[in-house]
């Protein structure tokens, strides 16, 4: 078995990974939703809009459960301390996500048109918010949350859900909804033609712009912005067991840029994520989508992975006791855990890939007008 130290790095990487698979995958299906009421004009055109996402978003919300779940499994300490801190923004999110299964199941079943826009706005709001709030949640985590442990490691969360809305925050949600948003539109653009193609190819732009400005505002403000990264000062055996108190941590302007100044190909990843957004966007607007939407994909990793490689190790640092943040090294599960679950996700990871892939070529295509019409009662 690989040792204890490797794991954790490992299973930091594969829920990164697990993440980055969501904000792709199930990514582009709310994307799709945030834009259904405004590039389809028509019914016919909005039909068209859920059904180019209808035969793969259930299958791709995999992504989300195992990251989830993932989280539960590898960072157990993370899960609780951020459900507790976050509570009512994540039951905001899953609120928001209901929309989309009863909106998908149900849209179409009556022919009234005040039934029918009532759930494209339900499914923008299962597109739009979750984006928004993981965003939002990213924001405050490089802010650091107000949390500290007793004794017994009893967490204590003494902040409020409105704190969360902080300017900074609320940017990062800005830059999550354009990207997730993006991801979309280039996916739109490939699965549909004619009018519909060229909204999307403008929302693609525009996404595209709004997601560089704040990506760059953002790191801007973190840099110049009078907000304190995070360090810690002692030293840390990688090897030992979990205690979040073991350590002692210190706020610097300087917190989240030291990995970038040791390791200066780190700044590949900001930059991946701001010409991939602007290439995809150009482009889908000159028709060749496919190519768009790999490049809007590895924009997406190159934003999350900028803010991954910047906190690490952290994962969720304190602002109110920063000896109580939590790191890779004392937020994990034990030896044994993680490397079961390593090696189930060695053998189950590359199946759930095969399959996927499997079953975007075999329903692969255009999504049109006529399509729809042609099979009235099976399409969304």
């Amino acid at each position: 078995m690989l040792d204890y130290p490797t794991l954790k790095v490992i299973w930091w990487l594969l829920v990164g990974v697990l993440l980055i698979g969501f904000a792709i995958m199930d990514g582009h299906d709310m994307g799709v939703g945030t834009l259904l009421p405004f590039v389809g004009k028509t019914d016919d055109e909005r039909r068209v809009v859920i059904n180019s996402v209808g035969m793969h978003w259930e299958g791709n919300q995999v992504w989300f459960i195992t990251g989830g779940g993932a989280i539960f499994a590898a960072w157990p300490l993370i899960y609780a301390t951020a459900f507790s801190g976050f509570y009512w923004a994540m039951m905001a999110a899953l609120w928001a996500l209901f929309f989309r299964p009863v909106g998908f199941k149900y849209r179409s079943l009556l022919k009234d048109a005040q039934w029918r826009r009532s759930w494209d706005w339900g499914l923008f709001v299962g597109g739009f918010v979750p984006p928004v709030i993981f965003g939002v949640a990213l924001g405050n985590l490089l802010q650091g949350v107000p949390f500290h442990f007793n004794e017994l490691l009893m967490v204590s969360y003494t902040g409020s859900f409105w704190e969360l809305l902080n300017p900074f925050a609320l940017l990062a949600g800005v830059v999550s909804s354009a990207m997730i948003t993006l991801q979309g539109a280039v996916y739109l653009a490939h699965r549909t033609e004619g009018a519909i193609q060229r909204r999307a190819g403008t929302a693609a732009l525009w996404s595209a712009v709004l997601m560089v400005l704040g990506f760059v505002g953002a790191g801007l403000w973190l840099r110049y912005g009078n907000m304190l990264g995070y360090a810690i000062t002692s030293v840390v055996d990688p090897a030992a067991l979990p205690n979040p108190l073991g350590k002692t941590v210190e706020r610097s302007a300087d917190g989240w840029w030291i990995n970038y100044a040791k390791q200066p190909l780190l700044w590949l990843l900001p930059l991946l994520g701001i010409a991939g957004a602007l290439l995809a966007a150009v482009l889908t607007r000159a028709g060749r989508t496919l190519t768009a939407f790999v490049l809007s994909s590895l924009a997406i990793v190159g934003v999350i992975g900028t803010a991954g490689a910047a906190m690490f190790p952290f994962l969720m640092p304190s602002s109110s006791h920063p000896d109580a943040s939590l790191t890779v090294w004392d937020s994990v599960s034990s030896h044994l855990t993680l490397g079961v679950m390593f090696w189930a996700t060695l053998i189950f990871m590359p199946l759930i890939i095969f399959y996927t892939g499997w079953a975007y070529r075999v329903m692969r295509g255009k999504i049109t007008v006529e399509q729809i019409r042609a099979n009235d009662h099976s399409a969304y």
